[in-house]
């Protein structure tokens, strides 16, 4: 089942706390009809009233919000974006079960043989016929970061930005072998830039440290392509920041992991990203990655019209402690807290997204907020029209949350994704 296809019949959605771009209808009714929300009302309709070929669906109890969007996920349940060709096609089908209803799959530096893959994985999803969440442009954590920024990135896989001058501005050991365009693996950065051009609808977001030799011009030409440059794991200082944004980057990869610091003397990467209106911020909300004061403290200073609640989650997500998965090809560790390689560095979250949606609650946000800052203001930065509210006219791509904010069901463009009384086995009528 493709995302957008629905019933035949109306979906009448009663009796829910019906969260809004700007309040709380409670109780209301949505109704469905093609895909997409046609009618929103005080109230709940009784069981029959709407006519007998309705599909009515009482929610009494639960809480429904614009599906989630993540803009930063590797994998999910056991599966990475990048180890198969169906790999894409397996996460898709599994994140509703956690409410998303629409994604980035998202890689680790690779080579561009991996890179095709990742896009025909994503093209093969696209066209499955089980119900999945929508998927979106790719966000590749690239090539072209700093290696002394780069966590769990693959060092092997990082390279200058190419045809952009030589002499880098980063300094440390790990340099000389990123510069080289004869580096373990074969093959250059133009290379991969390469498979980028080749598939630019399907190249989302992409991620560069800017104070790379070459790094602006590098995101001077993505910008002018149409991408949608994302400052992250990088070091630069506040200037090169500015000078970043003013080259066109409109988005911070996961605020304070893996950029350079922020104090009250140099300000970085960080306090540039705060100080900036242009520029749009992922957060990732697991308590973990950022404190939740922390957290708390930069939404409230960045405004959560310029926020994003991501989960970096990686194939452990969803996972018990203990179990382990791959993240580009190499063993990640689930623990209580997050996600680790082998030798201990911090390889992503064990996040999903409705869990960030509790998380973001019990720090003191609104639904309304919290709605936003999961769903509405990615869809507003990705310019998806119809998309990340409940409004008339929009995308009836929805979930419905019981009283412990667990998800208990999921709806693609009006068709059912996912059902907690299906269980495991996904969808249900």
């Amino acid at each position: 089942m493709t995302p957008g296809s629905s019933f035949a019949r109306p979906l009448i959605l009663s009796g829910a706390d019906v969260v809004l771009p700007d309040r709380v209808l409670s109780p209301g009714t949505v109704v469905v009809e093609d895909g997409r929300v046609t009618e929103i009302e005080t109230g709940a309709r009784p069981a029959g009233s709407g006519g007998g070929a309705a599909g009515h669906v009482d929610l009494h109890g639960h809480t429904l919000v614009a599906g989630f969007i993540d803009v930063h996920v590797h994998g999910v349940l056991g599966f990475d974006v990048l180890e198969s060709a169906d790999a894409v096609e397996e996460v898709a089908r599994r994140l509703p079960r956690f409410g998303v209803t629409a994604f980035c799959p998202t890689s680790v530096a690779c080579t561009p043989a991996h890179l095709e893959r990742l896009i025909e994985s994503m093209r093969r999803a696209r066209a499955s016929a089980h119900p999945v969440a929508r998927v979106l442009g790719a966000h590749l954590e690239s090539n072209f970061i700093n290696p002394e920024y780069r966590g769990a990135q693959p060092l092997e896989c990082l390279r200058l930005p190419p045809r952009f001058g030589a002499g880098g501005m980063v300094a440390g050991p790990a340099v000389a072998e990123a510069r080289s365009s004869a580096a373990p693996g074969g093959y250059s950065g133009a290379e991969v830039l390469k498979v980028i051009e080749a598939h630019r609808r399907d190249v989302g977001i992409v991620t560069l440290a800017v104070e790379l030799d070459g790094g602006l011009d590098l995101a001077r030409a993505l910008v002018a392509a149409g991408h949608r440059v994302s400052l992250g794991h990088s070091g630069a200082t506040y200037e090169q920041a500015l000078a970043g944004i003013e080259a066109g980057a409109r988005h911070a990869t996961h605020l304070y992991n893996r950029m350079s610091p922020m104090t009250h003397r140099t300000p970085g990467l960080v306090g540039a990203v705060l100080a900036a209106e242009e520029i749009a911020t992922e957060i990732i909300c697991d308590g973990h990655h950022v404190h939740p004061a922390v957290a708390t403290l930069a939404i409230r200073a960045k405004r959560v019209e310029r926020t994003m609640a991501i989960t970096d989650g990686t194939g452990g997500a969803g996972l018990p402690v203990g179990s382990t998965v791959t993240l580009g090809g190499r063993a990640v560790r689930v623990t209580e807290t997050a996600c680790y390689l082998e030798d201990g560095t911090l390889a992503g979250s064990r996040l999903t997204m409705d869990g960030a949606f509790r998380n973001l609650i019990a720090q003191g946000f609104t639904l309304v907020e919290a709605s936003r800052l999961c769903s509405g203001t990615q869809a507003h930065e990705l310019g998806l029209a119809g998309q990340g509210v409940v409004a008339p006219g929009a995308l009836a791509d929805l979930v419905a949350l019981d009283r412990r904010l667990q998800v208990a069901g999921t709806f693609i463009g009006g068709a059912p994704a996912w059902s907690a009384a299906a269980g495991a086995g996904g969808a249900t009528a």
